[in-house]
């Protein structure tokens, strides 16, 4: 599948998929136009001419006829590359499939490639960011979802200049509606941002074509194709400086990326506070950047593993609060990271709080996990330090005495414990033991101990060496452990915090242990009832549809179990895993048991609807009904013999009846295909001078006053639902108010003026019923859009204006409002100033881009 994408409409989609289809024709490709829409342009027309077109099929609906796309015929064709045009189209009721995307998706599960077209805002994802630039809220939307899969995405791209300039030279619309679409939906301001959005969006795509390249191929280098900027946190109190520093290095570089992140590691006394890494969290976000925590025992690989995955190019630190002489033992954190960073740049950001560590942070620098490095050391100083000691014992004069000699090697022996840990310590303990038997234990320079004193001290400072050592090892054990526990704890803490704060659904789950654990992808595999397995929920690129086929599996239960890839787990991950595990499990039952009440939901809507229809439809369709059949059953008497006048109106209350029997059976049906979401509105630019008029057959002229300018802008409405709308709400005044009724329109900015906008074209079109009657209370305006709520209402005025409107079962005003929503419109209710009720149509104006 190939897309051409635009920002607005004109820009050359079409004319490009067209293009497309010429092309490969010539290579001998049998390619055919299966929907092409032209607008009536010439230059776009012409390039159907040469391309074999497969015949639409013809549907008539409410009366008229319409063509939409014959896939059927397309099947039976079967061509090897079919042109579908506006992807985002919505097909008529009683065509193949609801929506134009779901016809591509047969298309191409029979085998065939699709070329299609798409404008930006008609992806689901940013409709109602496009409705905040152009205060119009696109009805017709694709799933992103449906758009990503495309094989090709190709931006049709052209300046908001460029594109003003083809719309007044009537390459786009006709001369009618130029003026309009440039003084609203075509100003630059939105044509600029409209262009934004679809370039963003492209990137994004782009962005993560790269990132799954990179996977695939094993590529962990910064490609410094997008500037990302990582900022890592400690929770400590320099946090919030380091975060604006940050984010004001990524708005320096343009489009620059922010992201935060703080590494779990085992270090537990030096780890920050939950609160002040929460509070850094929200700064993170506030600037538009995205928080992450990821768990690592070694802080700089685990920060440097983070930073190439997200593909980063800049990461900011803070400089060390540790004071200088720790540097002895390690180099830490920044430098670490400063050394091993290779392409991304690493800025080290200066704070208040720089070798200001407090007494507890530093007090247990030495105890924290060790690191090869720190290993490799304490063997050095094992072997080293001993002959070393021992050297600069025998340069002294005068002997300082045997036990100031197994002093000093019990210090160095617990300096080695410190630093490489127990095994390097007993190796210094039994090294200094032998070295002061044979330096300094008489007779000299053999190992043979004359004093049994000696031998008890010797043998003492070897125990107490070794049991040193052994307590500074343990120390630091049970610190690693701590400080997983710790890591752990943040990790459970986050995950609750993120279902507190309503982020519980699966994929933002997914991606936060993928994020946490530093993997690929995961996978939530649910088993089948064929006994196989399928994917629930996933979050990163290609994750694994079967367990096999993954490197680590957490189970959760008989049929569920998470699947990830990137690298396999330790044990000690798994217990944080299973809580991650099954709070996914939670997610996915919850979101079942969400669409199952909604289903249950709407289906006790549809029991009460049907239950007060019955009722309505029990008595309010035997009024008509008894007096057609009495009117009936009195003409057919052959004992009477009725004058010409009594006749007429015996037959005018037959017709009265039956219209009104018709209109209400009508509403019923209107009402039904309402709840039952089967009204398809379709749209075109109409003027409002040729709806009122039809709304308004049968309506007698002295009751009605129309003020309709016919300079009034065209809507971009379904010209048969609105009209059924205003009949019912027309008819509701007209029977209700013995003063004439005035329909007014006029244009008006519908409460969507934004700032700097003033004295432009306006954004909506309202149509304005008016009466005089006694009108309906404050409370009651929006009760009066309810279906049957003349059953057990207490609202006087509703009754007799329902009752009046069509036959008292409440439907009038209720299937008003549902047209007037389903054509994109709005309809409300207000007080009329001299008394009684105003019903306001505000409807969408055309040349608006839909």
């Amino acid at each position: 599948m190939r897309i051409y994408l635009g920002a607005a409409p004109g820009v050359g989609k079409t004319y490009a998929m067209l293009g497309e289809g010429h092309r490969r024709s010539e290579r001998g490709t049998d390619v055919v136009v299966g929907f092409v829409e032209t607008h009536g342009r010439a230059r776009t027309a012409e390039l159907v001419t040469g391309l074999e077109v497969v015949e639409r099929q013809t549907i008539e609906y409410r009366g008229v006829r319409f063509t939409e796309m014959d896939v059927d015929a397309i099947l039976r064709r079967r061509p090897a590359v079919v042109l579908v045009d506006e992807l985002a189209h919505t097909n008529i009721p009683g065509a193949r499939n609801a929506k134009r995307w779901q016809d591509v998706e047969e298309l191409l599960a029979a085998g065939l490639d699709v070329i299609s077209t798409l404008n930006v805002q008609h992806l689901e994802s940013i409709n109602d960011v496009v409705e905040r630039i152009t205060g119009v809220r696109q009805r017709e939307t694709v799933p992103d979802d449906e758009v990503r899969r495309a094989d090709q995405i190709e931006l049709v791209d052209m300046s908001p200049e460029a594109l003003r300039k083809r719309m007044a030279h009537g390459n786009i619309y006709g001369p009618d509606k130029i003026d309009v679409a440039l003084s609203h939906y075509f100003r630059v301001g939105n044509l600029t941002a409209l262009r934004e959005l679809a370039l963003l969006w492209v990137a994004d795509r782009v962005d993560a074509g790269l990132a799954r390249y990179r996977d695939e191929h094993g590529i962990t280098e910064t490609w410094e194709t997008r500037e990302r900027v990582v900022v890592g946190l400690t929770g400590g109190a320099e946090g919030d400086t380091l975060i604006r520093r940050a984010a004001r290095v990524a708005a320096r570089l343009g489009s620059g990326d922010l992201v935060g992140v703080h590494v779990a590691g085992g270090d537990a006394l030096t780890a920050g506070s939950a609160a002040a890494l929460a509070r850094q969290r929200e700064l993170v976000e506030s600037l538009g950047g995205s928080y992450h925590q990821v768990v690592g025992d070694d802080v700089p690989t685990a920060l440097l593993d983070f930073a190439r995955s997200v593909n980063a190019t800049q990461i900011v630190l803070g400089t060390s609060r540790r004071p200088a002489w720790q540097y002895v033992l390690e180099p830490g954190v920044g430098r670490t990271v400063t050394d091993r960073s290779g392409d991304i740049d690493v800025h080290m950001v200066t704070h208040e709080r720089t070798g200001k560590a407090g007494g507890l942070r530093w007090a247990g620098t030495g105890l924290r996990a060790l690191s090869r490095r720190r290993r490799v050391a304490g063997w050095i100083l094992a072997v080293l330090g001993p002959a070393g000691l021992a050297l600069s014992l025998t340069r002294i004069p005068a002997h300082i005495g045997l036990a100031s000699d197994l002093l000093m090697f019990l210090a160095l022996t617990v300096l080695v414990a410190m630093v490489g840990g127990l095994w390097p310590a007993v190796v210094a303990a039994v090294a200094g033991s032998l070295l002061v038997n044979w330096f300094f234990t008489p007779p000299r320079h053999t190992l043979t101990i004359a004093e049994p004193a000696n031998t008890l001290a010797l043998a003492i400072s070897v125990v107490t060496a070794v049991a040193v050592s052994t307590v500074v090892h343990l120390a630091a054990q049970h610190r690693r452990e701590a400080g997983r526990a710790q890591a752990e704890a943040g990790a459970l803490s986050l995950l609750a915090t993120n279902v507190l704060r309503g982020e519980h659904t699966l994929p933002a789950l997914l991606e936060q242990v993928r994020a946490t654990f530093g993997l690929t992808s995961v996978a939530l595999l649910e088993r089948d009832d064929a006994g196989g397995w399928r994917c629930a929920a996933s979050a990163g690129p290609e994750p694994r549809a079967r367990p096999e086929e993954s490197d680590t599996r957490v189970p959760v239960s008989d049929d569920l179990l998470l699947a990830l890839r990137g690298r396999v787990l330790p044990a000690s991950d798994r217990r944080v895993l299973s809580a991650f595990a099954h709070q996914a499990a939670a997610a996915l039952e919850r979101q079942r048991l969400a669409d199952e009440a909604g289903r249950a939901r709407r289906l006790a809507e549809s029991d009460k609807i049907r239950t007060a229809l019955l009722a309505a439809v029990s008595h309010d369709l035997r009024n008509p009904l008894a007096s057609i059949k009495a009117s009936v059953s009195s003409l057919r008497q052959a004992d009477v013999d009725w004058d010409p006048a009594d006749e007429a109106e015996l037959l005018a209350a037959i017709e009265e009846s039956a219209d009104r029997l018709d209109g209400l059976i009508a509403n019923l049906l209107d009402m039904t295909r309402l709840q039952t979401g089967t009204v398809a509105a379709l749209t075109r630019p109409v003027g409002l001078d040729e709806i009122v008029p039809a709304a308004l057959a049968g309506i007698p002229g002295d009751r009605v006053k129309v003020d309709v300018p016919e300079s009034l802008p065209m809507v971009d409405v379904d010209p048969g639902l609105l009209e059924r709308a205003v009949a019912n709400v027309v008819q509701n005044a007209v029977r209700y108010s013995a003063a004439p009724v005035l329909v007014t329109a006029s244009a008006a900015r519908f409460g969507a003026v934004r700032p700097g906008r003033e004295g432009e074209w306006p954004d909506r079109i309202e149509l304005r019923v008016v009466d005089h009657g006694p009108g309906v209370p404050g409370d009651g305006k929006e009760q009066i859009f309810a279906p049957f709520r003349r059953l057990g209402d207490a609202s006087r005025a509703r009754d007799a204006r329902e009752t009046a409107a069509e036959g008292g079962v409440g439907l009038g005003l209720a299937v008003a409002r549902g047209f007037t929503e389903a054509v994109g419109g709005t309809l409300t209710a207000e007080d009329t100033p001299a008394g009684g009720l105003t019903l306001v149509f505000s409807l969408p104006m055309a040349g608006t881009g839909r």
